[in-house]
């Protein structure tokens, strides 16, 4: 269970494992994210993906863009598994919303 100033994250690789992260970081990466993904294929590369959020987070949450990539990831597979984002089957692999 999560607390308050928390959100409970899945992850589409480790379906039986859970963790709480920040809520209000999760929420601000989140709608980012959501933003910057098409709706439809083909989707955003991991690198694109990382770049444009770096560039659009808050930066009292994200000083110079610090840990947007681990933030960018965690919030991407938490989706993935919640079906919200899709992950398509190429080379490079690319993401796009559902």
């Amino acid at each position: 269970m999560s607390k308050p100033d928390q959100i409970e994250v899945e992850n589409v690789n480790h379906p039986d494992r859970r963790h709480n992260v920040d809520a209000t970081k999760y929420q601000a990466v989140r709608k980012t994210l959501l933003e910057i993904l098409p709706a439809k294929s083909p989707g955003l590369t991991q690198k694109q993906v990382q770049e444009q959020i770096k560039a659009k987070l808050p930066d009292e949450l994200f000083p110079g863009g610090a840990k947007s990539g681990w933030w960018a990831k965690t919030v991407q597979l938490d989706l993935e598994a919640k079906s919200i984002i899709v992950r398509e089957r190429t080379t490079p692999l690319r993401w796009y919303r559902s």
